[in-house]
């Protein structure tokens, strides 16, 4: 890390299943961080232990740094946390940059940015791709939306937490493209879940299946994680809500109906995931559609070491 980056001041709101992984890398590769506090205490009193500062409020955090980084649900929280009471616009110094790692609305995207730029504060995107694994070992992947200049100076600090970082566009690109991203990786896990309801109900196990597709051109990492809910009821293979899937094809939605186009089958999707969001419960991971999926159409697929579907 050079002497330039080594001096900025990194602030953290969000110590989520992602967030807490990207903070821990951030200050283990020797950068000051301040961090707001949730109820959840494990992932503060971490960084606390790693030599981060916490924070009482948004605001706090934002006076302390130079670079404040994002990581929550989506827009309707980050829009909270920059304009709420204690909010980041109320301590956010004139140089400034905020880094929204959520997955967020693009539409919302720029109307921040365009508020913080008349306060002489620098917005990017940088939504995340993969898993908490890969947040804890600093192997993501991000997409960035930023200005060349802005983009060179956050670059040393992502390289802390992601692996593979794409400068995408300018603000609002990174969000756009993370919609685009996710909309193929839950439109694989929609046909996967139909797949495999259908497989089951001609006689064909999900083990079966699973011998056809591993290993052939279908395989990916994404298929790998998936089926390991339905082959081996491993419920934190990929730790991404059903919530939040059902969210992000909401915003893909309205990114669609802004740009005119037809857009049938993200809406196919969504509705899959509408109804899994629906019959809960509110803890289901993404591979859990296939569950849910089969459920609906008269066969089990609960996997072998789960509690059986009733």
């Amino acid at each position: 890390m050079n002497t330039t980056a080594a001096s900025e001041k990194i602030g953290f709101i969000g110590l989520g299943l992602m967030g807490h992984g990207i903070a821990k890398n951030i200050v283990d590769k020797g950068y000051s961080l301040t961090f707001l506090g949730r109820k959840n205490r494990a992932p503060a009193q971490d960084l606390l232990g790693r030599g981060a500062e916490e924070a009482a409020t948004s605001r706090d955090v934002a006076v302390a740094s130079d670079i404040v980084f994002i990581c929550v649900t989506g827009s309707r929280e980050v829009e909270a946390i920059i304009r709420g009471p204690g909010g980041l616009k109320e301590g956010l110094k004139k140089g400034s940059v905020v880094v929204d790692c959520s997955t967020s609305d693009p539409t919302s995207t720029v109307t921040l940015a365009a508020e913080l730029k008349a306060l002489g504060v620098d917005y990017v995107d940088a939504p995340l791709s993969r898993t908490p694994k890969e947040a804890w070992e600093g192997t993501l992947d991000a997409m960035v939306g930023a200005s060349d200049a802005v983009f060179a100076r956050l670059k040393p600090v992502l390289d802390t937490w992601a692996g593979r970082i794409v400068h995408i566009g300018d603000t609002g690109d990174g969000h756009r493209m993370k919609l685009l991203n996710n909309f193929i990786s839950l439109g694989y896990a929609a046909i996967y879940s139909e797949a495999l309801a259908l497989a089951q109900k001609v006689g064909i196990s999900p083990p079966r299946f699973d011998s056809v597709i591993r290993n052939g051109r279908m395989d990916c990492g994404f298929y790998q994680t998936f089926m390991r809910w339905t082959l081996e009821g491993d419920r934190d293979a990929h730790k991404f809500t059903i919530a939040n899937a059902f969210k992000d094809l909401t915003y893909l939605e309205s990114m669609a109906g802004a740009a005119g186009i037809a857009n049938p089958l993200g809406n196919a999707t969504k509705n899959a995931f509408a109804g899994a969001f629906a019959a809960g419960p509110a803890d289901q991971y993404v591979p859990m559609l296939a569950t849910h999926i089969g459920k609906v159409n008269g066969v089990d697929l609960t996997p072998p070491t789960a509690p059986r579907v009733r």
